[in-house]
C-alpha cells in the first residue's frame, strides 16, 4: 500500500515538473518546444484550461491555425462561461482557416456581445456581408509561385532596382544557436534575387555580412535612388540578441546607406525602444514619411501601423498612430505605400478569409477612405502578407504560408488584371412604407441627393420594403427620396459626419389621389362610406355629409372632373313614387355639392327609383331593414375628366 502511494506521488511530481517545464518554454516564447511538451501532457490525460489556452496560442502565433482551432475548441468544450473574449475572436479566426465561415460568424456574434465597442466587433457588424464583398473583389490577380523559394520560409520582398530583396530562413539550421525556438527555424537573413531580361530570377545571393547578423533581419525598404535602406532586425549588440526584462528581443528598424557598393553607416532609428517593437518599414511616395508597425505606447491592438516624418536633414519627427480606421485590437502589420498613395497592409482584425489578409486603403481620402480586402487569390484561409506592387506594370509580389507552397512561407508573383475600387462609401439603409397602413412597400424607387440636388446613389426596395445603397463620405446634408406608382413621392433628410453610415431611415409615402376614369363611382374609388338616406326621405344625413366631404375634396383637387349624381330607393312603395323620390334625392345631393362651392355646370343628377337594387330585395321579397337600407343611396359617377 505504501509503495503504491509513493509511486503515485512520484508520478504526480513528475507530471508537475513536465507542466512547469512546458510553461517555462511558453513564457520564454519557445513556442515550438512548448507545443510538444503540452501535447505530451494532454496525451498523459491533462485537461487543464491553461494548457489548452497555451496550446492554442502557441500554434496561433506560429500561424498553425488548424491546430490552434483544435485546441481553442477543446478550451471552450472545457469551459465557455469565464473565458476571455479574446479567445472567442481567435477561435473565430482559426475556424476560417477550416473554411467554417458560418461557425466563425457565430463566434464573432458572441465576441460582439462580449465586446461591443471593440473595433473588430464594429467592423464585423458593419460588414456582415464581408464574404460577398471579398468575392466581388476576387479574381483580379494572376499569381505564380517563384523558383527562388526554398523549403523553409521566404517572405518580405521589396524592390531594389531590378533586384528583389527578401528575407529567408534558408541558412543552415544544424547549429542549435542558429535555430530560433519560436518556430524551430533558422534565423532570418536578407537575400537578393536578380532577374534576367524576361523577368525570371536567375541568381539568389546573400546580402552583406554587415547587414546579416546572428539575429533576424527582414522587411526592407529602399529609396528610389537605391542608396538608402531601412530594414528590420532584432534588438542586438554587436550582432547578438539583447532581451528586455521579459526575456523578449524586440524588433527595431535600422537605416543603412550604400557607399562604394557596400552598405555602411548602419544605425537604429531614434524612436526604437528596448521595451517595444518597431518593424516593417515602408516609404511614402515622396520619401518624406516612413510607415511601420509597432506595439509602442498608444497602440490600439497587438500591433498598429504608424507614420513618422523624415526631415530634410535625415532626422525624424514624432510617430503618429494611423488611427482606428486602419488599426484594430488585433494585428495590423507589413505596410507598403504605392506611388499613387495606396497603403497596402496585412491584418487579422478586419473581416477576412482567415489568418492575415491583405487590405488596401487610399491615403488621399484624408482619413475618409475605407479599408478594402483585396480578395482571392492573393488572400487565402492562411497568412497572406508583405504585399508590394509596381503600379506602372501592375506586377508585384506577396508572401503566403498557404498549402501547396515549397516551404513554410513562399513568395508569389502576381499580375493585377483589374483595379480595386477604393472610393470611400457609406452605407445608406432603411425602409419605405405606406403612411396610412404601415405596409412595407416593395419595388419602390429610391434615390439619394446631396445638398446641390445631385444624385449620389439609386436603388430599389426589396420584397420586404428595405433598401441599402452606397453613398459618398463627404460631410453634409443629404436626403432620400422614394417614389412608387399610386403614391406621392416621400423624402427623409439625413447628414453624413465622419463618414459614418446612415441606417434605419424610414420614408413614408402617401397614396396619390388620381383622376378617376369615366364611369367610376367616387364612393368606391375613394373608399368612403356610401351616401345613405332614411326611409321615404331625401335630406342629407349628418353621417352622409362626412363622406360627401371626401367627394368635395376630390372635386376641388380635380377641377376638370364632372360627375352625375345617381340616386336610388328601396323596393317598398310603388315604382312611380320611388322614381320621384330618387329624383328628389339626386337633386338634394347635387344641391348640397353646389352649396359647398362646386360649379353647378359640373354637376348633373338623375333618379333611378328601384331599378338598380344592390341586392335581391325586390318587390315581394321579405328583407330586413338593414338590407333595404343598402338600396337607399346616392352615387357620384364620373362623366368627364
Amino acid at each position: 500500500m505504501f509503495c503504491g502511494l509513493a509511486l503515485l506521488g512520484c508520478m504526480a511530481q513528475a507530471q508537475e515538473r513536465k507542466l512547469k517545464k512546458a510553461e517555462t518554454k511558453f513564457s520564454d516564447f519557445a513556442y515550438a518546444p512548448a507545443i510538444q511538451s503540452y501535447e505530451d501532457l494532454v496525451a498523459d490525460g491533462y485537461t487543464q484550461e491553461q494548457i489548452f489556452k497555451n496550446l492554442g496560442n502557441a500554434n496561433y502565433y506560429n500561424a498553425k491555425y488548424v491546430e490552434a482551432s483544435k485546441w481553442y475548441g477543446r478550451l471552450f468544450e472545457l469551459n465557455e462561461a469565464d473565458i476571455d473574449p479574446e479567445y472567442m475572436y481567435r477561435y473565430a479566426q482559426t475556424l476560417k482557416s477550416l473554411e467554417k465561415y458560418d461557425a466563425s460568424d457565430r463566434w464573432m456574434h458572441r465576441f460582439k456581445e462580449a465586446k461591443a465597442n471593440d473595433q473588430r466587433a464594429v467592423q464585423f457588424s458593419k460588414n456582415s456581408d464581408y464574404l460577398e464583398r471579398i468575392e466581388a473583389n476576387s479574381g483580379r490577380y494572376e499569381i505564380r509561385n517563384l523558383g527562388l523559394n526554398s523549403k523553409v520560409s521566404d517572405f518580405a520582398p521589396s524592390f531594389h532596382g531590378r533586384d528583389l530583396i527578401f528575407s529567408t530562413a534558408r541558412d543552415s539550421g544544424l547549429i542549435s544557436k542558429n535555430i530560433h525556438k519560436w518556430n524551430n527555424a533558422s534565423f532570418l537573413n536578407l537575400y537578393k534575387a536578380t532577374q534576367d531580361g524576361q523577368g525570371n530570377f536567375i541568381t539568389v545571393d546573400k546580402l552583406s555580412r554587415k547587414l546579416n547578423k546572428k539575429t533576424h533581419e527582414s522587411s526592407t525598404a529602399f529609396t528610389k535612388d537605391g542608396t538608402t535602406m531601412y530594414f528590420t532586425r532584432n534588438n542586438s549588440n554587436n550582432g547578438k540578441f539583447l532581451r528586455d526584462g521579459e526575456g523578449v528581443s524586440r524588433l527595431k528598424i535600422y537605416r543603412a546607406t550604400l557607399v562604394d557598393g557596400e552598405w555602411e553607416n548602419i544605425e537604429e532609428l531614434p524612436f526604437n525602444d528596448d521595451s517595444y517593437s518597431v518593424a516593417h518599414p515602408a516609404l511614402s511616395p515622396d520619401e518624406r514619411q516612413l510607415y511601420f508597425a509597432s506595439d509602442m505606447p498608444g497602440t490600439i491592438g497587438e500591433s498598429d501601423l504608424f507614420v513618422v516624418d523624415i526631415h530634410a536633414d535625415g532626422s525624424f519627427g514624432t510617430p503618429r498612430n494611423l488611427g482606428p480606421k486602419i488599426n484594430t485590437e488585433a494585428r495590423e502589420t507589413f505596410p507598403f505605400a504605392t506611388d499613387s498613395g495606396i497603403l497596402y497592409f496585412s491584418s487579422d482584425g478586419h473581416p477576412g478569409l482567415g489568418g492575415l489578409d491583405i487590405f488596401a486603403f487610399d491615403l488621399k481620402e484624408n482619413g475618409l477612405g475605407r479599408v478594402v480586402n483585396v480578395g482571392r487569390p492573393v488572400n487565402s484561409e492562411e497568412d497572406d502578407f508583405t504585399y508590394i506592387v509596381d503600379e506602372a506594370t501592375q506586377k508585384g509580389f506577396f508572401a503566403s504560408n498557404r498549402a501547396g507552397g515549397q516551404g513554410g512561407d513562399d513568395i508569389y508573383g502576381f499580375t493585377e488584371t483589374r483595379p480595386l475600387d477604393l472610393k470611400c462609401h457609406t452605407l445608406i439603409a432603411g425602409t419605405v412604407k405606406d403612411g396610412e397602413t404601415g405596409e412595407l412597400l416593395a419595388h419602390a424607387a429610391v434615390k439619394v441627393y446631396d445638398n446641390k440636388s445631385n444624385v449620389v446613389s439609386t436603388s430599389e426596395t426589396d420584397a420586404n420594403g428595405a433598401f441599402a445603397m452606397e453613398g459618398d463620405c463627404k460631410e453634409g446634408n443629404y436626403k432620400v427620396v422614394a417614389s412608387k406608382s399610386d403614391y406621392d413621392d416621400g423624402e427623409k433628410a439625413f447628414a453624413t459626419v465622419n463618414a459614418k453610415d446612415a441606417t434605419g431611415i424610414e420614408v413614408v409615402l402617401a397614396k396619390t389621389v388620381k383622376s378617376a376614369p369615366i364611369g367610376t363611382d367616387l364612393v368606391t374609388y375613394l373608399n368612403i362610406e356610401p351616401i345613405y338616406f332614411d326611409f321615404d326621405k331625401y335630406f342629407i344625413r349628418e353621417d352622409a355629409k362626412i363622406s360627401i366631404e371626401r367627394v368635395l375634396a376630390y372635386l376641388r383637387e380635380f377641377p376638370e372632373v364632372k360627375v352625375e349624381v345617381r340616386s336610388h330607393t328601396d323596393s317598398r312603395a310603388n315604382d312611380a313614387y320611388n322614381m320621384q323620390l330618387s329624383a328628389n334625392r339626386a337633386k338634394a345631393t347635387a344641391d348640397y355639392l353646389i352649396a359647398q362651392g362646386i360649379d353647378k355646370n359640373r354637376i348633373s343628377f338623375e333618379g333611378f327609383g328601384e331599378t338598380q337594387l344592390t341586392n335581391n330585395c325586390s318587390n315581394g321579397v321579405p328583407c330586413t331593414k338593414e338590407q333595404h337600407q343598402m338600396n337607399r343611396r346616392s352615387e357620384f359617377i364620373v362623366v368627364e375628366n
